[in-house]
Parts: C-alpha cells; sequence; structure tokens
C-alpha cells in the first residue's frame, strides 16, 4: 500500500506561529524530511518531538527524490518542511511532489505560515489581486523580469536580501517610476518586525541611511 507525504508548513520566525494539525502531524509520521535538520531540530526540541530527521534541499534533492519515492510507495508516511514557511514556496519540495503526484502517492499540504500573505495584507496596498514573484534572478533575466513586473496592473510580491534590498530599490525605481507606492516588510513575526509602507523613492531614502538592513525581506509594489 502506497503511503502520504505531508507538507506542512514552520514558523517564519515566531515559533507560536504553527497548527495543533501540525505537531500532530510531526508527532505521527515516522521521518521528517528537512531543508536544514539544525534548524529543524530546534523546532522539534521546542514542542518535545522526537521524530528522526532527514536532510532534503537544494544541493540533494535530484540525487534523493527517486529513493524517497520508493519507500513512500513502499507504504512510509513521511513529513516535508523547510526552514520557515510552506514547502514548495521559493522552498524545496516541487520536484518530490511532482514525483509523488506522478507516482500515484498521496499529497496532503497542510494550510500555515509563509511570508508573502502577511506582508501584502499589512502593506495597506490593494490586495484583491496580486502578483507573486518569489526571488528575483541575480543577473541573467533579472531586467527583463523588472520589465515586466513594472507594466503589471495589480500589486507584485517578492523575496529580497538585505544585502540587495537597496539595490533592488533603485532598480524598481528606474523601472517603476519613484512615486510607485511600495512596501518593506523586514522580520516579520519576529521581536523586531518593520512594515513600511512609502514611494519607491522613500524606501530608497529611508533604507540607504541605515547602516545595516537585516533579515528577512518580503517586498510590495503596487500595479501601475
Amino acid at each position: 500500500m502506497s503511503g502520504k507525504l505531508y507538507l506542512v508548513p514552520t514558523p517564519i520566525g515566531n515559533l507560536e506561529d504553527i497548527t495543533l494539525r501540525a505537531l500532530r502531524i510531526l508527532k505521527e509520521v515516522t521521518l521528517v524530511l528537512a531543508e536544514d535538520t539544525r534548524t529543524s531540530k530546534r523546532l522539534l526540541q521546542h514542542y518535545e518531538i522526537e521524530t528522526p530527521l532527514r536532510a532534503f534541499h537544494a544541493h540533494n534533492e535530484h540525487k534523493v527524490t527517486d529513493r524517497i519515492v520508493a519507500e513512500l510507495q513502499a507504504g512510509a508516511e513521511w513529513a516535508l518542511v523547510t526552514d520557515a514557511g510552506s514547502p514548495g514556496i521559493s522552498d524545496p519540495g516541487f520536484l518530490l511532489v511532482r514525483a509523488c503526484v506522478e507516482a500515484g502517492i498521496s499529497v496532503e499540504a497542510l494550510p500555515g505560515a509563509t511570508a508573502l500573505i502577511p506582508a501584502l495584507t499589512a502593506s495597506g496596498l490593494p490586495a484583491d489581486k496580486f502578483h507573486f514573484e518569489g526571488f528575483l534572478p541575480h543577473k541573467k533575466g533579472r531586467q527583463t523580469r523588472l520589465l515586466y513586473l513594472a507594466e503589471l496592473p495589480v500589486a507584485f510580491v517578492m523575496y529580497e536580501s538585505p544585502y540587495r534590498l537597496v539595490k533592488c530599490l533603485d532598480q524598481l525605481i528606474e523601472h517603476c517610476g519613484p512615486e510607485r507606492m511600495a512596501c518593506v516588510a523586514r522580520e516579520l513575526t519576529k521581536m523586531f518586525e518593520e512594515v513600511t509602507t512609502a514611494t519607491l523613492q522613500e524606501l530608497a531614502d529611508y533604507y540607504r541611511e541605515k547602516d545595516k538592513v537585516k533579515g528577512e525581506i518580503v517586498l510590495v509594489v503596487a500595479g501601475k
């Protein structure tokens, strides 16, 4: 009998942001596939969960996916988690889920934490329709994506490194104009959470004056 793969979202910062169902699944499965076993071990220890961990990340997913699928086909029931948020959203998971679907293995995705929704809803920008871009390419194809995003009639959401935030804001100003409204959501759910909505120019000036920008960054930019 075929087993099952559970996709379990984990907190993006605040450890309280995990569902009762997620905790139950993490206890009941026989193995947890984790993007970084050290990060996931801290979460499991916090909730006194002793389920074994196995590494599953961007550097080994191509090598181990077939083996995981074979074990699931043999009846295993495992969970997949990433360091933070929902598996498959700008994190490993897609390749394994696709392989499971093709093999007829049941995949159950739990609802839960993800950074893009809190950033979008707290931005004050229209959120009835939006485009999720995730991470932009660092070099090749970046300008093409920016040209496309600048013309969208709906808000778009991006993830960005704190080290590239000011550069990214400057590029957005170049393509969208300095007066386009946007929001920088930084360190969501954590102690130093900061959600700032202003024009792209005001945001670029604000973060340029900071000595060092830290934390995970979500950018929301209004549509054209």
